[in-house]
């Protein structure tokens, strides 16, 4: 969700979604996943054995809300990307800085 604003920037709540989407291991297993390619729906599923498909299904939504994960029909399949501006976004606000200042604290030392 977008705040309104002169600048349109994604508030806490998009932030919220992207941190819960990430808090499972099974969600952050299937964005490496896409992270090293493109793949099918159910080459996703395949990957995860140990899981039906309406569980992993629950779990791709949930990527897909955080808009981690982009879907398009390639025709009878959908094909899954990994859309990484929400992380970026995240690295951005939360790391970024803290990186910087350790860096700026190295240099004085």
């Amino acid at each position: 969700m977008l705040s309104t604003g002169a600048a349109a920037q994604p508030d806490d709540s998009d932030d919220d979604l992207v941190f819960r989407a990430l808090a499972s291991a099974t969600r952050r297993r299937m964005l490496d996943a896409l992270r090293r390619s493109p793949m099918t729906t159910g080459a996703l599923c395949d990957l995860f054995p140990d899981l039906d498909r309406t569980t992993v299904l629950q779990h791709l939504r949930v990527l897909e809300r955080a808009a981690l994960v982009n879907g398009s029909k390639a025709g009878r399949e959908r094909v899954l990307t990994l859309a990484p501006l929400p992380i970026k976004r995240i690295y951005d606000r939360w790391i970024g800085e803290y990186a910087r200042a350790a860096v700026e604290l190295l240099e004085r030392l």
